[in-house]
């Protein structure tokens, strides 16, 4: 297998972000991300332009277009923050916080609207990460808040985009990150952070989950990394393999659907925080890597195509 390949080719499209995450690819060549430390959702374009499309609040995290065109974010409540060797890192819960929702943005004119931010009577602790499914509704994870003895436990839900409805269909994960759908929405996946693990679920209708394989577990373990990775948000390709950004290591790794390493892709300066991917360009070669800690978004070659996204453009 080939490890630790850097990409050269690896261009610069925007810096001074504030902790972006969650990048969607536009049409027209823009990217929009989150800007967590701020609550915006920013619009970066290929000339460097970066403009701010609409003000969240809270922590806006992972984000996704629905199949109304509105942008649906998943806003974790907001964190603390402070600089590590000249990275910035998210901590803790502010004194401020409330909740998690889930929001509806419309970014043509900035248009902010709380869907949810409760399940079953269950606040929703800190939404993470999102993908839509052809059916138009969403599975999302809620990682949950740490605080300074202790921390939430984590889950994977289902909701529909008109706010009529939403479901836990896992719970507990260990702060479940990363979410994915497999080509034809047949699995759904979720990276674990702390313990760095894939697992996966064979999907039996809209938020309806088959029980796992793996005994005494919450599903069916797709992939555990060795020592210390830790793993975000992540992207599936056109071969159903999962391409999880991968913290620590300031890499992307991408697994097979049979749970093989294929190879870790770096980035070229090394970041901490290297947190989400997705795949644009016109034939769906051109990964864009949010590089967190160091405030940047990064544009690339990628060896395959990325998997069309349901409602994007």
């Amino acid at each position: 297998m080939n490890k630790g390949i850097i990409m050269n080719n690896a261009r610069i499209m925007a810096t001074g972000l504030q902790f972006p995450e969650g990048p969607i690819a536009m049409a027209d060549g823009s990217v929009i991300v989150v800007e967590i430390k701020p609550g915006n959702i920013t619009r970066c374009y290929p000339d460097g332009t970066k403009v701010v499309v609409a003000h969240v609040g809270g922590g806006p995290n992972g984000a996704a277009i629905g199949p109304d065109g509105k942008l649906y974010v998943c806003n974790n409540g907001g964190f603390m923050w402070r600089e590590v060797e000249g990275f910035t890192a998210p901590h803790g819960t502010p004194s401020e916080y409330v909740s998690g929702s889930i929001q509806r943005v419309d970014i043509d004119t900035g248009a902010v609207e709380t869907l949810y931010d409760s399940c079953d009577g269950h606040i929703l602790c800190g939404p993470n990460d999102i993908v839509f499914d052809a059916h138009g509704g969403f599975y999302f994870t809620d990682l949950g808040k740490g605080r300074d003895r202790d921390s939430d436990h984590a889950g994977l839900y289902y909701a529909k985009a008109d706010g009529s409805f939403i479901t836990n269909c896992v719970y507990p994960l260990n702060r479940a990150n990363g979410v994915s759908l497999a080509p034809g929405d047949t699995h759904v996946y979720v990276a674990e952070t702390t313990s760095a693990r894939l697992w996966g679920w064979e999907i039996e209708s809209p938020g309806v989950l088959k029980p796992g394989t793996t005994k005494f577990s919450p599903g069916t373990l797709v992939y555990g990394f060795d020592g210390y990775q830790l793993l975000d948000s992540m992207a599936t390709d056109g071969d159903g393999n999962i391409c999880v950004a991968t913290l620590m290591k300031s890499c992307i790794s991408v697994v097979s659907p049979q749970g093989k390493l294929i190879e870790q892709i770096s980035l070229p300066e090394y970041d901490p925080y290297i947190t989400n991917i997705c795949f644009g360009g016109s034939d769906l070669r051109t990964a864009y890597v949010t590089s967190s800690g160091l405030g940047v978004l990064y544009e690339m070659d990628w060896p395959r195509p990325g998997l069309k996204l349901h409602f994007n453009a």
